[in-house]
């Protein structure tokens, strides 16, 4: 989301991110003290996949992003939410665009990410089972970071929820987290404005956590 001007040392620090596999910038006081402002600005993030190293938010811009391939049909009303893709089938092609050496530890975040299906107890009354709609949850990834850093490709990962009331009709949430404890949501009442949010999002990326405040959302 950010962008500042920057001194030609910056300028040079962005360049040296860019240019090291592993994201390197010497331990000098000058480059530092870029590197700091470049943090500050959120124009680097710490590296997800290096100790010690840095991402420059503009490689972050050229990498895709990955949410249900028939989101727009869904969001035009085209489709029903059981027909969107399935959030492993998403997380399986967030993981098969990584690195192959990054790829055995994205595995290893997939239930954090994804969460766990749902199972239905199996109906023992009398008469028909009664019909149970399991509440919309989809899940996406988008380039950034948080207060920790993202997870493996610098992704965070998000989801868009459906909030049942048993008296009252559905809330809904949209939700993104870091590798750790950081999280953002923004909560609405009307399926509309959350399409919306959702939109939003996946259109402001890459971004750090605590600029989505600009969007409405609140830091968990």
């Amino acid at each position: 989301m950010s962008h500042a001007p920057h001194t030609q040392t910056e300028s040079n620090v962005l360049d040296m991110i860019e240019n090291s596999p592993v994201g390197a910038v010497p331990h000098t006081p000058t480059y530092q003290d870029a590197l700091r402002k470049l943090h500050a600005t959120h124009q680097v993030y710490t590296s997800a996949d290096f100790k010690d190293g840095h991402v420059t938010v503009r490689s972050l811009a050229k990498l895709p992003l990955f949410y249900a391939s028939n989101l727009d049909a869904f969001a035009a009303g085209k489709i029903e939410a059981g027909e969107l893709e399935t959030n492993d089938r998403i997380f399986d092609r967030y993981v098969a665009s990584l690195p192959g050496m990054l790829r055995a530890k994205a595995e290893t975040q997939r239930l954090r990410a994804v969460g766990r299906a749902i199972h239905h107890r199996k109906h023992t009354g009398s008469g028909e089972a009664p019909t149970v709609r399991d509440p919309l949850h989809s899940v996406f990834l988008v380039p950034g970071a948080g207060a920790h850093p993202g997870i493996s490709g610098n992704y965070l990962y998000g989801s868009f929820d459906e909030i049942m009331h048993a008296d009252a009709p559905s809330t809904w949430a949209v939700t993104l987290h870091d590798s750790d404890d950081g999280s953002s949501t923004l909560q609405v009442p009307m399926l509309p404005e959350a399409l919306s949010a959702w939109q939003d999002v996946l259109a402001s990326a890459p971004f750090a956590l605590n600029e989505l405040g600009t969007l409405g959302f609140k830091a968990n």
